[in-house]
């Protein structure tokens, strides 16, 4: 069973920036997908960022440019780099992984990823 655990959130102010971290015995992108999603309350979890086994990365057209997901493979670690951020950036931030390995991993719907993460909340205001 893979457990993730988000930290880095807070409170920052538009053109901020913050880093998202995300923690697991598995959660490096080695076995199997990992991404970023974040979700505002009455509406879907949209997927953010996810990052292949090769470490190739995909990014949602409103946060290309401004977001990078890493990892640290030693630490086995997952970051959101998040850089000039705006008010519509706020919302709870989940990573996810994949149940099966892919060699090229995109941006699915939420409900195609099996664990997740309790979410860490981002606000800039």
């Amino acid at each position: 069973h893979v457990q993730l655990v988000e930290s880095g959130g807070g409170l920052v102010q538009p053109g901020g920036s913050l880093r998202l971290s995300c923690a697991a015995s598995q959660v490096t992108a080695s076995t199997g997908c990992v991404a970023w999603f974040r979700q505002v309350p009455g509406k879907e979890r949209e997927g953010v960022a996810v990052v292949s086994p090769d470490g190739s990365a995909r990014y949602a057209d409103s946060v290309k440019d401004r977001f990078t997901i890493s990892q640290d493979n030693a630490k086995k670690i997952l970051y959101l780099q998040l850089t000039s951020l705006k008010p519509e950036d706020t919302a709870m931030y989940y990573c996810a992984k994949d149940h099966i390995f892919r060699p090229t991993c995109h941006i699915r719907a939420a409900s195609d990823w099996r664990y997740w993460g309790q979410g860490t909340q981002v606000t800039v205001s």
